[in-house]
């Protein structure tokens, strides 16, 4: 099930329901991707088409944010609980390990981040084939050689799940753009999921997580990067939803 917030189709399930629907794409034909949807990414959107055809086009859109549940409670919606990247990845990682015999590829962050997955994978999910890892070169556009390469890299080992952490916008973009070209049956735009994985970002406590307030533990660790979105984008966002609501 989906609702329109701001002109964009979300996913109004659940972490586990949303999960078990991912999974079970993996048994079926075809390929398919997810983007998170929240404040920040909709308030970028606002100058970047190809962002928005991105995230128009995800097979899944979730609600990756307190904000975009509280949107949908103001505009009489169905969407009860965040679905963050995180939970997509683990709830996912879970269900492969159990049946086993499934091949899983990251793409995005440094060697170091991938090496640190490589044992942490090792260790959490034996069940799970870690086909490859890719990273990136640095920088916001690549040529069509670079492209070609990682490309070339995935399509290599065929695996089941394509993991990609280069963070927004430039990861929904870059499924968006090559999903064609790979031989994956599922992509998911996870951004710093991969940094929470090897701990080398601490993800709130679950306590921030459930007053949805887990943006204000990750602002004091990264005031820099973060500090953006919650004073500019959240209010954007807040006033786009406050239009919408009359206007309906």
């Amino acid at each position: 099930m989906k609702e329109a917030i701001l002109g964009y189709d979300v996913n109004t399930h659940g972490v586990e329901a949303c999960c078990d629907d991912v999974f079970k794409a993996l048994q079926q034909p075809g390929k398919r991707w997810l983007a998170c949807f929240n404040p920040h990414s909709y308030a970028v959107s606002l100058g970047d088409q190809g962002f928005v055809s991105a995230l128009k086009a995800a097979d899944w859109l979730v609600a990756d944010g307190v904000g975009v549940v509280l949107a949908s409670r103001m505009l009489g919606g169905d969407i009860a609980d965040r679905v963050t990247g995180s939970d997509v990845f683990f709830g996912l990682q879970r269900r492969m390990n159990a049946v086993g015999g499934m091949k899983v590829f990251f793409l995005g962050a440094s060697e170091e981040t991938l090496a640190d997955i490589r044992g942490r994978m090792a260790r959490d999910y034996p069940n799970i084939e870690l086909a490859g890892t890719y990273s990136p070169p640095f920088k916001d556009a690549y040529t069509r050689a670079e492209l070609d390469e990682m490309i070339a890299a995935v399509n290599a080992v065929k695996p089941d799940v394509l993991w990609v952490g280069m963070t927004a916008p430039k990861q929904e973009k870059w499924i968006h753009d090559n999903l064609l070209a790979l031989d994956v049956k599922f992509a998911g735009a996870v951004g710093a999921v991969f940094d929470f994985y090897t701990g080398r970002v601490k993800r709130s406590h679950p306590l921030f997580q459930r007053m949805g307030l887990e943006w204000l533990p990750r602002l004091l660790q990264q005031p820099r990067r973060l500090w953006r979105r919650m004073f500019v984008s959240a209010p954007v966002f807040v006033f786009h939803v406050l239009r919408q609501r009359v206007r309906s």
